[in-house]
Parts: structure tokens; sequence; C-alpha cells
């Protein structure tokens, strides 16, 4: 990542996520910690969320103006949920004598490319925050935003912030980069679907992204990523209770073909493509023109058939995901079929592929439970299922049960 650098700081970078300052009884709390971190001596970036359900109530009402809002106009619509997060904090800590002062992305330097609604960091330019924190102040940056090169306001999508986070540690040389939300660390699973999740004491980078890309909400894949790249510890933990965490780093200790986590996803659209590599290319690359990316790629076709392929792609982040559809049918007419409610499960581990044991138990869980695999793929650390979007608890409890449970039967993660 270009502009990523600097010399080495003493400083400490915080993430909260929206759960984390709710309401303003929890932003005083989380000034409670961040103050308590200063009188330790170290200067403090802190990256936040916006309060609670902002950015779905701010998605929500522009939807109500109209089902398919313009992806420009979303992004200074939802940016100003984490503005309103930065300014009250700075509040809550100026009034209990800590100075501190709240910059937007744009602000704190975050560059990103022009695709709205889902942008990427090319470059940071943490002048301004480095200036700040030369004064002693605690710096709040609003998480989840940045600026184009072409001066344009962009979001990164869901759980941009802790991008944001990771991004700034990197440029700014910090020695630790905290992610703090409602759960203390990762779990194996989500613990609201699978009552048997166990928190992980580490993960590997590897491990982490492959669990973010696979639905898991407690980090974001691009910010894991970037930590990779900069070989950043990240430490998962709750802001307020809990004393646990989990730290992502490199090669932690797991045996080689331990599956550690589950996780689900929902809102997958399956397109399928007639024609085979070509035709899905020309599809691809108008998907790009729009900034919409996809998830898996199957090819299939043989003999007499009729070669076509699929491409998974995730509602999350397009909102505008009826315009979208409109116009690919008419771009594309009988060429492209869309199908809605799909969900997907991965199992994740290091090596998790390296026999058809993993494989074998996944497909053996999912059938004994009555749940048909409507497509699969695998990779070095992930084996992924499609399922219908109705099943995709269900399917999550019946893999952790299967792939995870029996390595921490009797020991702790």
């Amino acid at each position: 990542m270009a502009g990523l650098g600097g010399g080495r700081l003493a400083v400490i970078v915080q993430k909260y996520g929206g759960s984390s300052v709710a309401d303003v009884e929890r932003i005083g709390r989380v000034a409670d910690r961040i103050a308590t971190t200063k009188a330790t001596g170290k200067d403090i970036v802190v990256v936040v969320s916006a309060m609670g359900d902002t950015t779905d109530e701010l998605l929500a009402l522009a939807q109500r103006v109209t089902a398919n809002p313009e992806r420009r106009e979303l992004d200074m619509l939802l940016s100003a949920g984490e503005r309103i997060a930065m300014a009250l904090l700075s509040m809550a800590l100026n009034a209990r004598e800590v100075p501190a002062v709240s910059f937007t992305g744009s602000q704190s330097g975050i560059i990103t490319d022009d695709a709205h609604t889902n942008a990427r960091i090319v470059e940071v330019r943490p002048h301004r925050v480095q200036e700040e924190l030369g004064r002693g102040k605690v710096v709040i940056v609003a998480g989840y935003q940045g600026v184009s090169h072409k001066k344009e306001v962009t979001t990164l999508g869901r759980g941009g912030s802790d991008t944001t986070a990771v991004a700034l540690a990197a440029a700014l040389g910090a020695e630790a980069c905290e992610i703090y939300s409602d759960v203390a660390g990762i779990y194996s699973a989500d613990p609201r679907v699978v009552p048997a999740a166990r928190r992980l004491s580490e993960l590997s980078y590897e491990e982490m992204q492959e669990l973010a890309e696979a639905g898991a909400k407690v980090l974001n894949a691009q910010a894991v990523e970037f930590a990779k790249d900069r070989d950043i510890a990240l430490h998962a933990r709750a802001s307020f209770g809990d004393t646990g965490e989990t730290v992502i780093r490199r090669s932690p200790t797991h045996l080689p073909g331990r599956v550690v986590g589950v996780a689900s996803e929902t809102g997958l659209v399956l397109l399928s493509v007639l024609g085979g590599a070509p035709a899905l290319g020309q599809v691809m690359e108008w998907l790009d023109s729009r900034g919409v990316g996809g998830k898996e790629i199957l090819l299939r076709g043989t003999g007499t058939n009729e070669p076509h392929a699929s491409l998974l792609l995730s509602r999350e982040n397009l909102h505008d995901f009826g315009a979208l559809r409109s116009a690919l049918l008419a771009r594309f007419q009988e060429a492209v079929r869309l199908r809605e409610g799909f969900g997907g499960v991965s199992a994740i581990g290091v090596g998790i592929n390296t026999r058809f044991e993993s494989l074998r138990r996944a497909l053996g869980a999912l059938a004994a439970a009555g749940i048909d695999v409507l497509g699969a793929s695998t990779s070095s650390f992930r084996i992924s299922l499609l399922v219908d979007e109705s099943q995709t608890s269900e399917a999550t409890r019946r893999l952790h049960a299967a792939l995870v449970e029996p390595w921490t039967v009797g020991e702790g993660c």
C-alpha cells in the first residue's frame, strides 16, 4: 500500500464497534477506558463505528426515499453515522479533561479507490493525526470511510472501521491494534447460533481472513489482509466486562488439519451464465465496471451439454441490487439467470483439505440432517458449502459439531 510508513511511535490504535458506543452511557464508559490508557503515557488513536444500529437506520431511511439509491449519495448519507460517534466521544474525553480531537476519514488521510459503498484503502496520509498526537491529544477517527483521489466521500463496506484501524496502525507504526466489540474475542462459531462455540486464544492471519470472507462478523477481511502485510498483531477484545481476547498473528500453534471454526452468511445470489468461460468473462467485465465483486466461480458443462458458469454474489453491500438486477438482465437477457435465497457455511483450518476426511464428514453431517448441498468449493484453508438460506443456521450447528467440537472436547481453545 503506497504511503504507509514513517517513524515508529509509541502509539496504540483502538477500534470500538457500534455496540460499544450505542448510547451516551456507553460512550462515557469508552471514554473512561481511553482516559485510563492515556494515563499510562501512550499516544492513542481511536477509530469508532456508528452508534448501535445507526447505519441500518440510515440505509432504511434511504430506501424509503427510493428502492435503488445512488451509491454516491448513499456514501454521503451513511458516512454521517461515524461522524456523530466520533464527535460525541471527543466531547466526552474533553469533558474528562483528556484533550481530544475528532477527524473524518478524509481529514485523517484515508485515501481510497472510487468504488462507492465498498471502497478499498489505497493510501494513508496521517499527517494531521501525527500533528495532533504530537500536541498530546487523543485522536478520534471516523471509521468506515475515506476519500477518493477524485475528492469523493467513500465508504468501505460492512466492517470497514476495522480496516480503518489497521491501516492507521500500519501508517503510524503503532505498537498495538486493539479491536473492541461486544464479544470477548473470536469464537469457533457465532455463539448466538452455536451454543457450543468456544473462544479461540489465537488465530493465524490466513485463518481469520478466511473466517471473515466466509461471513464471520467480528473482523473485516481487508483489515486482516493489511495486518498480515505489515505483520501487525490484532487483539480482539470485549469493550466491557470479560477480559479474554483472541490474538491474530503470524504462525500460531494450531495443528495442521485442525478445524478452528465455522462461519456462515446469507443473502447470496447465484448468477448463472450460458456459454462457459468466454460469456462469464463478459459478465464479469460488466460487473467490474459497476464495482460489483463475486465470491465463487464454478464452470460446468461437458459433452453435448451447453457449457455454463455460475458466480456467487453477496447482497451485503449491494444496496441498489434491484437496479443492478434489471440492468444485468436487460444487457444479457436469456444468457443470464439470477436466483436468490442461498446461504453459505464454511469450515476453516490450516491444511483442512490435505485429505478428504473433513469434506467427507461435512457432507455426511449435512446429509444426515436432511440439508441439501447445492454447491461446494475448497481451498487449503477452507471448505465452503452452498445451502438453502433457511437452512444456514442448522448447517452451521451441524458442521461445528462434526468438525470443530471433536478438537475441543476436554481442552481449551
